[in-house]
């Protein structure tokens, strides 16, 4: 991943993930079992390597706040499953792979303009959810940056006296889900199966589909027949690399 250069919140969340792994991947107990690894600057290339690795993709924009990127796109078409709100190209995801084929959490868009409108208070969540509690707690500690206590503290206050974006509302509901994709992962026939049926269903994400319909729906022009038996490399004047200079 990567931050705005400007984008001081983002940064410290950077700044959060890395402490964390520190603790984790340092844990005798867990370390050999778990590793927390944040990639740096995130790129095609590097994408070409995450991709076809990936079994699980992480979706978790706030209903309603995600324009629609292609990443979700990229991991479905490599087989990856998805776990992920309503939101963006997860809802067309899910409808092409089938919803038993996806693992949904959160609240829907209009469950969170409703949430809103009646006023969203985080600290209900924060003090009603023990678990939730130790989580914001401990970052809001010196536990994951023992040389600062107070360096996630923008990050604790901004969950507890704002939460724009829900979280503490959509945390339980992930959790939960979280525990189905690990019983679903466990039966690794099912689990390859929903990888293949995922995969296969994709089609529509494909560039080609994409281009047809902009060419018939928005640029009003019709695809051109080229023959390609035509072609080859003598007649399209093109040199071998023997013959280049």
């Amino acid at each position: 991943g990567k931050a705005a250069p400007g984008y001081y919140m983002a940064k410290l969340v950077i700044k959060l993930i890395n402490s964390v792994a520190e603790v984790i991947n340092d844990d005798p107990d867990v370390s050999d079992r778990i590793k927390v690894v944040f990639l740096e600057g995130f790129s095609v290339s590097l994408g070409e390597q995450v991709y076809p690795a990936a079994d699980l993709s992480e979706q978790i924009s706030t209903a309603g706040k995600e324009a629609s990127g292609t990443g979700n796109m990229k991991f479905a078409m490599n087989g990856a499953l998805t776990i992920g709100t309503l939101d963006g190209a997860n809802i067309e995801i899910r409808e092409e792979a089938g919803a038993d084929n996806f693992f949904l959490f959160g609240l829907t868009t209009e469950e969170v303009y409703a949430l809103k409108a009646e006023g969203y208070n985080p600290q209900e969540y924060y003090n009603n959810n023990e678990e939730l509690k130790q989580v914001i707690d401990q970052i809001g500690s010196r536990y994951f940056y023992p040389r600062n206590p107070n360096l996630f503290k923008p990050i604790v206050d901004s969950l507890l006296y704002g939460d724009e974006y829900l979280l503490l509302a959509d945390y339980q509901s992930y959790v939960n889900t979280q525990k189905q994709v690990c019983q679903a992962y466990r039966d690794q026939h099912h689990w390859t199966r929903m990888s293949i049926i995922n995969a296969a269903n994709m089609g529509k994400f494909s560039s080609d589909r994409t281009i047809r319909e902009y060419g018939q729906n928005i640029w009003n022009v019709e695809p051109i027949s080229v023959d390609l038996d035509e072609y080859d490399q003598d007649s399209a004047g093109l040199k071998r690399i023997s013959e280049l200079p």
